[in-house]
């Protein structure tokens, strides 16, 4: 930290905001190929909590590089950087009481730990949505693979370059599930991670 920088340090602490929204704030962090229903499971898991009064936040890939990463390219280093601000993004909205969802590909390992890690592990769940490439391909609803196969795009993830699976996420979901079996699945296992009095 540059010398002439001082953190502030505030009266209200993150656990004053998370106890008057009377939850845990957590990152649930949803990786997996593009086209897997990272997103659709997101917004699915978004609205349940919700209806079951929480309070949540959503960031999206697309809606990020639209916005506060528009500045930001598709390169090694690129894509380093669009992590290490959305983990900031998402520690930002934690610190004010909010559970976030967070809907990205994060095809490398160290990245997704680059997350956890300015989160906080207890307050990480990494869940992988378990799509097969073929799935993936033959769903293509935005047309990037059809693009990247013709050579339109470069560095694309599972054609041009790999995605890195997660050795052990905390929570598997597999293309087998229906929406509503996935958010069941997620809801029943991070209950203990967001409710104050479970």
């Amino acid at each position: 930290m540059p010398s002439n920088i001082f953190e502030h340090q505030f009266n209200l602490k993150p656990s004053d905001r998370a106890n008057l929204l009377n939850q845990k704030p957590i990152l649930i962090w949803f990786t997996g190929l593009s086209g897997s229903g990272k997103s659709t499971i997101a917004n699915a898991l978004e609205q349940m909590l919700c209806q079951n009064n929480f309070n949540t936040a959503m960031l999206d890939g697309d809606s990020i590089r639209l916005g506060i990463n528009a500045d930001l390219g598709f390169s090694e280093a690129d894509r380093v950087e669009n992590l290490r601000r959305i983990a900031h993004i998402a520690k930002l909205m934690m610190d004010s009481g909010l559970i976030v969802l967070a809907a990205f590909v994060s095809p490398f390992r160290k990245d997704r730990q680059l997350v956890k890690d300015v989160v906080g592990a207890q307050n990480f769940v990494e869940i992988f949505v378990d799509t097969s490439l073929e799935t993936c391909e033959k769903r293509d609803v935005k047309g990037l693979y059809k693009k990247a196969r013709a050579g339109e795009i470069s560095n694309f993830t599972g054609i041009q370059q790999p995605y890195e699976a997660p050795f052990q996420a905390d929570i598997l979901v597999n293309e087998a599930l229906t929406i509503d079996q996935a958010i069941q699945l997620i809801y029943q296992n991070i209950q203990s991670n967001i409710s104050i009095h479970a």
